[in-house]
């Protein structure tokens, strides 16, 4: 019985001690930063872990041309019955691989950041965007037209409508483009 009790206890020990308990840092829950169209979008929104999720339209990603190039790329979260996108995008503006572009005011010749927040209970829906003075940097790592994959990085900071300026850091994508 002791000898029993002894390997139960051991046991019980030994499957305790994981080095794998320790939670992921949110950094750690982000993508990795790859260039290979796998269709992930990630940052850190005020410092945590901002992931769209798999649902469809949850991450979208456009290069155009149509009266000048116009690069836009969205993705969305749900929680709670809201809806929290987080995007960049170019107004007519040619976008080149390993060139880095400042995000400020969504105009002609500029590439600009935007934060969209939506609420089903409470009707509030603001969009709002990248500026002269809250600003930011998208670098094009990757941009491959045979294969149609976009990839990069990121950060900006965006004011909402009641005055926060949100944090956008660590921002990446590797995503498949639509022409």
């Amino acid at each position: 019985m002791k000898n029993l009790l002894f390997l139960i206890l051991t046991t019980f020990a030994l499957t305790s001690c994981d080095k794998d308990d320790k939670p992921k840092t949110e950094l750690e829950k982000l993508p990795p930063a790859t260039q290979t169209g796998a269709r992930t979008f990630g940052c850190l929104l005020d410092g945590v872990a901002f992931v769209p999720d798999n649902r469809n339209l949850a991450k979208q990603c456009v290069y155009q041309y149509f009266n000048g190039y116009y690069f836009s790329l969205q993705g969305n979260t749900y929680p709670k019955n809201q809806l929290i996108g987080l995007g960049l995008s170019t107004h007519n503006l040619k976008i080149e691989e390993g060139k880095t572009y400042i995000l400020q005011d969504n105009i002609d010749g500029n590439a600009s950041g935007f934060y969209y927040f939506g609420d089903d209970i409470t009707g509030v829906n603001e969009l709002k965007r990248t500026s002269d003075i809250e600003k930011g940097e998208m670098k094009i790592t990757k941009l491959d037209f045979t294969k149609h994959i976009v990839s990069g990085t990121f950060w900006f900071d965006i004011k909402d409508g009641k005055g926060i300026i949100h944090q956008i850091r660590e921002g990446r994508f590797d995503m498949p483009f639509t022409e």
